[in-house]
């Protein structure tokens, strides 16, 4: 059942880009991973992600033009990431959102949090009925939601279908074989592409819509 406001509290530990990438390489590094499962699957996922996490961070480059959107943002804004760290697509995506907030510090506050430890938060911003991360929601400085994205970029989240809709014929391994290769060849390209079109429509006229939530022409904020 979807709550009726925005959740606030936050429990267990809120990072910034610089510590969740600290507390990534401690987790590897004691071959432990976040979250309520902790299976040996998890672990090797959090290991795996840690290392694609940092080498993405170091070779990543971000276009001009989301650069410059982004040190334009003039107003407060609160970015919340909902993730853990045996997630492979946050490994993926989180050097942009992350790279993204150090441009402009000043800003842009970024606060990543624990899908398990806050389950209210999930709920919320479930996508489709699932509690899919990571998710991304941008707030005002009042706690307003004036954006979402995630879980993953769009021809992402069409591996992702086109696996669960041929259960039983293709493996898990063979999905993620597939989901990863896209992430290689596109060298975040389009989760920078669908980013631009999130904060761009910021700046877009907004009116309330029949369910009192702030929309656009382009999007509304849940999906």
């Amino acid at each position: 059942m979807m709550n009726t406001a925005n959740p606030v509290k936050i429990n267990g530990p809120i990072f910034d880009y610089m510590s969740f990438l600290a507390y990534m390489n401690e987790l590897a590094e004691q071959r432990q991973t976040s979250g309520k499962v902790k299976s040996a699957s998890r672990v090797e996922f959090t290991i795996l992600n840690n290392s694609r996490l940092r080498r993405i961070d170091q070779h990543i480059h971000i276009s001009d033009e989301l650069m410059n959107e982004v040190i334009a943002i003039d107003r407060p804004q609160k970015w919340y990431v909902i993730t853990e760290s045996w997630c492979g697509d946050s490994a993926q995506v989180m050097p942009v959102i992350g790279k993204l907030s150090l441009y402009n510090f000043a800003m842009i506050e970024l606060r990543i949090i624990l899908r398990d430890e806050n389950p209210e938060w999930m709920n919320f911003y479930h996508t489709k009925g699932a509690l899919s991360i990571p998710k991304l929601v941008i707030r005002d400085s009042d706690e307003n939601d004036i954006a979402s994205w995630g879980p993953r970029p769009i021809p992402a989240q069409n591996i992702m279908e086109d696996w669960k809709a041929q259960a039983g014929k293709r493996s898990h391994d063979e999905f993620e074989i597939e989901l990863h290769t896209w992430y290689a060849h596109d060298k975040t390209i389009t989760v920078q592409m669908e980013l631009l079109k999130t904060i761009t429509s910021l700046s877009l006229p907004r009116e309330k819509g029949q369910n009192g939530m702030l929309t656009n022409s382009a999007r509304t904020f849940r999906a």
